[in-house]
């Protein structure tokens, strides 16, 4: 396994994170400030994911460094300059790097501590997937401030039923690890001491499949859930029937009919 620190430390970037060949760990490094969403760490975010898209990395993890997970955007630094240009600059910049992960061929996968509050829940909601320890806790507080979660309504209202987004997103209140998975926003989980193991395995099964099934079917899944049903099965047609031709469906179709454990390149 091997890591780097970028130059303001701001991210910490793990290569065969969790010894699983292929995963890339990134860790939020702002603990002492919950890992609020600075104007700088989004930007290395951003950098990093981009690197990442590029390379042949098979998983991405997000974490947080401390007692957790990220605390949405950084509310001295917002306050320290406001104007609505600069408003509507720093929430595309972040939409940028939402849809950024949206848009990787690689799963992410959120890794979740402590408290995902505002565009820290946002994040997690725009994760692929999200494990979570059961101490986590999550909310879309900023009505608690007079500031409706409007970014972070977009996820979640594509995560959650409408309902549940919408009390989360009018009340400010915080629900639980339990419930965050109950209600979608969360897929596992698993007491603190656990979550690397659990991410480790949850990785390690991904990283086992064919890559080109998997970029193809994540890029799949999301373009269609913005198509009428018609087109999205068209879409899916498509993309199923130029994945048949591949040769790790090939081989893994034929393996099956022989009784046999694909043998698929790495």
């Amino acid at each position: 396994m091997n890591a780097d620190a970028r130059s303001a430390s701001l991210i910490e970037i793990e290569h065969d994170a969790y010894e699983v060949p292929g995963v890339v760990l990134l860790t939020m490094n702002r603990p002492d400030a919950f890992n609020a969403l600075s104007e700088a760490l989004l930007d290395e975010l951003q950098s990093a994911l981009t690197e990442i898209g590029r390379s042949d990395a098979r998983v991405v993890v997000i974490a947080g460094a401390g007692r957790a997970f990220c605390a949405g955007h950084d509310l001295k630094e917002m306050r320290a300059a406001p104007s609505l240009a600069y408003y509507q600059r720093l929430f595309a910049r972040c939409t940028k790097l939402m849809m950024t992960i949206q848009r990787l061929p690689q799963p992410v996968i959120a890794r979740v501590q402590g408290i995902a509050t505002a565009a820290g829940c946002q994040l997690v909601a725009m994760c692929d997937l999200a494990v979570a320890a059961d101490s986590a806790r999550f909310a879309v507080s900023g009505v608690n401030l007079g500031l409706f979660c409007a970014t972070p309504s977009v996820p979640l209202s594509r995560n959650l039923s409408r309902k549940a987004a919408l009390e989360m997103l009018l009340t400010g209140e915080f629900i639980d690890a339990a419930e965050a998975k109950q209600q979608g926003l969360v897929n596992r989980v698993v007491p603190a001491d656990a979550l690397d193991a659990e991410l480790a395995r949850l990785a390690a099964s991904i990283c086992a499949k064919p890559v080109e099934a998997v970029s193809a079917g994540k890029g799949l899944f999301y373009r269609q859930l913005e198509m009428g049903i018609e087109a999205a099965y068209q879409l899916a047609g498509q993309t199923m029937a130029c994945n048949m031709m591949d040769d790790s469906a090939l081989e893994g179709v034929q393996a099956f009919i022989e009784k046999r454990a694909p043998e698929w390149k790495r």
